[in-house]
């Protein structure tokens, strides 16, 4: 799959993960500087929003439909990793009013594993994932445009199959 930023292709590293496997490991801090991990997923089902970049346009859409949206479903563990620092990421929030579970991937750990890091630009494929409460990967899309926005209702509609 080729993925663009502006038509312009950019090189991606990592392997994506297949619907149906196990979703890959990762281990990356939240806001409040504690680790997590796919094993604290288990148990629930869990929506993963990655976005590019919090302070842009289209990724603060992605972040505050995926809010709201998921914030209405029971059972639903709803986290946004991107490569932002912990401090961007509270700046963003405190400024849309948000208070959410957002993971910095800064090293493009969580991306590798997902065959979604953009290396040469420090920043990860918009995309979403959905894990089961058993760890599998139940739904994916990752978008090939960089400024294209993830197809909310069928994320939302696939949480709830997931259950």
């Amino acid at each position: 799959m080729e993925f663009t930023k502006k038509g312009k292709p950019l090189k991606v590293e990592g392997t994506l993960p297949n619907v149906g496997d196990k979703g890959p490991d990762f281990s990356i801090k939240n806001s409040k500087d504690e680790i997590v991990t796919l094993e604290d997923c288990k148990g629930m089902v869990t929506l993963i929003s990655v976005i590019p970049d919090i302070d842009t346009r289209v990724c603060a859409i992605q972040t505050k439909s995926f809010n709201k949206e998921a914030s209405e479903l029971e059972g639903i563990k709803i986290m946004t990793i991107s490569t932002n620092t912990k401090d961007e990421q509270k700046k963003w929030c405190a400024g849309e009013g948000i208070d959410m579970e957002m993971l910095q991937d800064t090293d493009l750990s969580f991306g590798k594993a997902y065959g979604i890091a953009i290396p040469e630009l420090n920043v990860l494929v918009r995309s979403v994932f959905i894990i089961d409460a058993t760890g599998k990967l139940v739904y994916k899309e990752v978008v090939s445009e960089m400024s294209d926005e993830p197809d909310y209702d069928k994320a939302i509609k696939n949480t709830k199959i997931a259950r």
